[in-house]
């Protein structure tokens, strides 16, 4: 089956989800709104976005809703970016306390424009978000800041309980896939996390159905293990629009579960892996391991 056949035909059972609805998500979308804030949940077209909003929660897209990069799979928009929100990191605090949320997680858009890329508003909202909700884990997925050693440092001293950096895809993939990215960065980023920051678990994800070998994958979970990370997401590429990179193959969910047994045999501490996994999915059971910030 071709590409174009891969992306064009109706998607298999265990990808079907129902279209957003219900008391949880109109609340969810009605805080946000009201907030001004952005969630990679809308703007990344997650199929999982009615599910967790209707359990009142959601992942937290910071530093606007515009990135300066151009990934061949990503819905969030691009182009020229708006000036930095000082007051953003308090109104992600304030829709964690209204939520109740007791593990938030935040992510961004790439701030290729910025010089520390993000990093102090990212420290800025996990401090906002402790200061509002005592007690709250954080959970944060960073972009690379383009191996900034230094903007990384920034987050990691903010204390985060777990810090995610997706690998995205396999190596071989990147220039298509991530253009403007490199996958040693990516993977030096993560290992650099753990080496500064030994306690803190990292994390990261791959998407599957973009082209890449079953032993290319199994390659890339085991160079992330060399790198320290503990946690892995694995789940089903889906394009979110004709003008995105094509479906090549469509994941069943036994070869999901072959992946997370392999995952685990490698080493890490949890695998979540299958067909609708992102990288926020199930993310507090996830890191259930981890201690409840003092």
């Amino acid at each position: 089956m071709g590409p174009a056949a891969a992306s064009t035909r109706k998607r298999p059972a265990w990808l079907r989800v129902p279209a957003p609805a219900g008391e949880g998500y109109r609340e969810v979308r009605a805080l946000v709104d009201h907030l001004g804030l952005h969630t990679v949940c809308h703007s990344a077209a997650c199929p999982n976005l009615g599910d967790c909003w209707n359990q009142r929660t959601a992942t937290f897209l910071l530093l606007g809703g515009v990135c300066t990069r151009r990934c061949g799979f990503c819905a969030v928009s691009k182009g020229p970016p708006p000036p930095l929100d000082p007051d953003e990191p308090e109104r992600v605090a304030q829709a964690v306390a209204a939520l109740g949320l007791r593990y938030a997680v935040l992510t961004s858009v790439t701030r290729d424009d910025l010089a520390d890329g993000g990093a102090t508003q990212f420290a800025a909202t996990i401090r906002a978000v402790r200061m509002r909700v005592p007690g709250c884990r954080v959970e944060v997925l960073i972009p690379d800041f383009r191996g900034s050693c230094e903007a990384l440092r920034t987050v990691l001293e903010a204390d985060p309980e777990v810090l995610n950096h997706n690998l995205e895809t396999v190596p071989r993939l990147y220039p298509e896939v991530r253009p403007g990215a490199s996958y040693d960065r990516s993977l030096a980023l993560l290992a650099q996390a753990r080496g500064m920051r030994p306690e803190t678990p990292t994390k990261s994800g791959l998407m599957l159905g973009l082209g890449e070998t079953l032993d290319e994958v199994i390659a890339v979970m085991d160079e992330l293990r060399t790198a320290g990370v503990s946690f892995l997401t694995l789940g089903q590429y889906l394009q979110p629009s004709p003008i995105h990179l094509p479906i090549r193959r469509f994941v069943a969910p036994r070869e999901f579960e072959e992946l997370a047994l392999r995952g685990r045999q490698l080493g890490f501490a949890h695998v979540e892996a299958g067909p609708l996994v992102r990288s926020s999915y199930h993310a507090a059971q996830t890191a259930a391991s981890v201690p409840t910030a003092a």
